[in-house]
């Protein structure tokens, strides 16, 4: 009877959190689907495009796609003149580990004036990026760009901070190759929604105002 009741509880409560889950994914989804863009041609003016950081390689050593496809997105979207800024924004918490100095070289290479490119260091996660960008950087306009799982996490964080954001979905990475993130970000969303409406999080770092356009480089 005891074994029963434990087996019983124990479904109650995996039906419990798996609905809400659910009801998270629906409402993070829901709550971004039209402020993404999959067309470029559909996708409206913003003066500055904002690209979240990741490392340029993977543990192995090869180069990392999610990289590869925010940066080309980001210069894509420059050269069709859908952005005029581009605002990177990464970790550069040790020496060797800079991901927005790749990621303004690899613009660079890309064919980004320098002079259109301006770096946050302090992006630590989607959610200092998002705020950082409205607080420091004054953008109450932003076009975000990334893969989509991160673009739902960054358009619904900017509309709760009452930002007027939109997002840029470049190409998807093949569940292949990006079945792990895509596991993390299940946990990512719940963590998301913990931060904003539970725990309250703001960023690591804040900091004195910068305004995109004026002497940025």
């Amino acid at each position: 009877m005891r074994l029963k009741t434990i087996r019983n509880i124990t479904i109650l409560l995996i039906l419990f959190l798996t609905l809400l889950f659910s009801a998270s994914f629906a409402w993070i989804y829901f709550s971004t689907k039209k402020l993404i863009y999959s067309n470029i041609s559909d996708l409206p003016y913003n003066k500055v495009g904002l690209i979240p950081g990741c490392n340029k390689y993977v543990s192995n050593g090869n180069i990392n796609y999610y990289f590869v496809e925010r940066i080309s997105s980001g210069a894509l979207l420059y050269h069709k003149n859908k952005i005029e800024y581009i605002l990177v924004s990464g970790d550069n918490a040790l020496a060797s580990y800079d991901e927005p100095r790749e990621m303004i070289n690899s613009l660079i290479e890309a064919g980004v004036p320098k002079s259109k490119i301006v770096a946050d260091y302090a992006g630590f996660r989607t959610l200092d990026t998002v705020i950082r960008a409205k607080e420091v950087f004054q953008l109450d306009k932003v076009t975000f760009i990334s893969q989509n799982f991160q673009n739902q996490r960054g358009v619904f964080i900017g509309l709760n901070k009452g930002m007027d954001i939109i997002a840029y979905d470049v190409e998807p990475i093949s569940l292949k190759y990006g079945y792990k993130t895509e596991i993390r970000e299940l946990f990512a969303k719940i963590k998301m929604l913990l931060d904003l409406y539970i725990l309250d999080k703001e960023p690591k770092f804040l900091g004195d105002i910068i305004t995109i356009g004026q002497d940025n480089n």
